[in-house]
């Protein structure tokens, strides 16, 4: 890791949030770590590297701008485990390494930012200069689900035997024989309400665009 690349890539992440914090850096930290891990030059323009972050937010911002993956381009995936720290996968080979701060890296951070006795300025300082060794653990993991099976085939679709909706990248499941989205196969991450506790809601008419 070069100083000069950090800085660009802490540039770019802080002009999304109008400022730098703690969890940027280390998001940048963990996603250089997690590419230099691998062997892989970033950040990436292909699709071989499919990184899991542990949390969203800004940290999330950091690694994405470290690595060039993004949910746009379906190498990036969140998995909200509410942690700091991110597993990187060569789609390839299907290596993989988790990354994360080490658990007393609050306070090693005064080491690296001396005369700084407030805490989020320590940290915000120590974590753009601390080795990596001093600064995260690496390591070797292996997936649950094969990359294959993560990643899909896009070009496939379906519909819900149910309410009917269509379903890309096979996330359906089956149930009982039938083809289910996963809010219909359940539990899903929400629920309709009844008729009676709905309030009707209609799109604003479209107007017409003058241009002149």
């Amino acid at each position: 890791m070069h100083s000069h690349d950090l800085s660009a890539i802490l540039a770019a992440s802080s002009a999304r949030h109008s400022h730098l914090c703690p969890r940027q850096v280390l998001g940048a930290r963990i996603g250089l770590a997690g590419g230099l891990a691998l062997g892989m030059d970033l950040p990436r323009t292909d699709k071989r590297l499919l990184v899991f972050v542990e949390s969203d937010g800004c940290f999330a911002d950091g690694v994405e701008v470290a690595t060039g993956c993004t949910m746009g381009h379906r190498t990036l995936r969140l998995e909200d485990y509410g942690k700091i720290a991110a597993v990187f996968v060569d789609v390839t080979s299907e290596r993989a390494v988790r990354v994360a701060p080490r658990l007393d890296v609050r306070e090693r951070a005064y080491a690296y930012a001396p005369g700084e006795r407030r805490h989020y300025f320590a940290q915000l300082q120590a974590y753009q200069v601390m080795p990596d060794d001093k600064l995260l653990a690496i390591q070797p993991v292996a997936l649950a689900t094969p990359v294959a099976a993560i990643v899909s085939r896009p070009i496939l679709r379906t519909n819900c035997d149910r309410c009917g909706e269509e379903i890309i990248n096979e996330r359906e499941v089956i149930t009982g024989g039938q083809t289910l989205c996963r809010s219909c196969g359940g539990p899903g991450y929400y629920r309709p309400l009844a008729e009676s506790q709905t309030h009707s809601f209609a799109l604003p008419e479209s107007r017409e665009v003058v241009y002149g």
